[in-house]
């Protein structure tokens, strides 16, 4: 009889912790406490922009962000976060998710995703006076081409798988590898199709020559990947403003 009622007690507190893990969720996090922190890195144009003069925030993201805490009735604080650490920022608990991020399974290892409302596709860019020095994936994957990259990034890894041969500069942020192109310290950069058209249009980057996108990649925001209550609430939210065209509408206002 004892052993049975000692079974039934440790039973009772394993329910009570259960319970308590329950309640701990981050929605009843921001719910009680009326702050959203979104982590955001800021320097992905046009979906996070930071302005360092204001220190404030535009860009696709941020409007999803704004429109998320509207809809749950809490204020949104973004936290900056840099590449290298977006991950172990939403981990670590710094912010309750973060902005837009490709899904790959080493992210996917350690931290969950919202559902994807937004995809891009990988190319590599350069300047239109080194434009004639390429022609293909091949011809920046050789001895001497300075790939330029960003710390942290999933275009670092494709850089170093893509042009094994070549010689990859990583850069960290604040410092963007484009940057390095544009200064005159490498001669190819990688970057999304979203990121791609933005800086065509500002510096006058063009593709490479001969190059195809490459490793589409579905992008969603970063959650606790042991937070389902979290996770089934922004992935419902994903659904609503899909079905009711706030994607779409968000995209064509940042020409996406």
């Amino acid at each position: 009889m004892k052993h049975w009622v000692t079974a039934l007690a440790a039973g009772a507190i394993s329910l009570g912790v259960a319970a308590g893990v329950q309640a701990q969720s981050a929605l009843n996090e921001i719910l009680d406490g009326g702050v959203l922190k979104v982590g955001t890195t800021g320097d992905w144009n046009p979906m996070t922009v930071r302005d360092p003069a204001t220190n404030s925030y535009k860009g696709f993201d941020i409007d999803v962000m704004t429109e998320l805490g509207k809809d749950l009735g809490v204020e949104v604080e973004f936290v900056p976060a840099d590449w290298k650490t977006l991950v172990n920022g939403v981990v670590a608990g710094k912010y309750h998710m973060t902005g837009s991020a490709s899904i790959s399974p080493p992210r996917m290892k350690v931290a969950g995703f919202s559902e994807s409302y937004i995809a891009v596709e990988i190319f590599p860019f350069t300047t239109p006076e080194k434009a004639a020095n390429f022609d293909g994936y091949d011809s920046i994957n050789q001895p001497g081409v300075k790939v330029a990259t960003t710390l942290g990034t999933t275009f670092e890894a494709l850089a170093k798988e893509w042009f094994p041969n070549a010689d990859i500069k990583v850069v960290e942020a604040p410092a963007r590898g484009f940057q390095e192109v544009l200064a005159g310290r490498a001669d190819v950069f990688i970057t999304s199709n979203i990121e791609g058209s933005t800086l065509t249009a500002k510096h006058g980057v063009v593709r490479v020559p001969g190059t195809g996108p490459r490793s589409p990649s579905p992008i969603a925001m970063l959650l606790p990947q042991n937070d389902q209550v979290w996770i089934n609430y922004v992935n419902n939210w994903v659904k609503v403003k899909q079905a009711k065209g706030f994607f779409e509408e968000t995209k064509a206002k940042w020409g996406l």
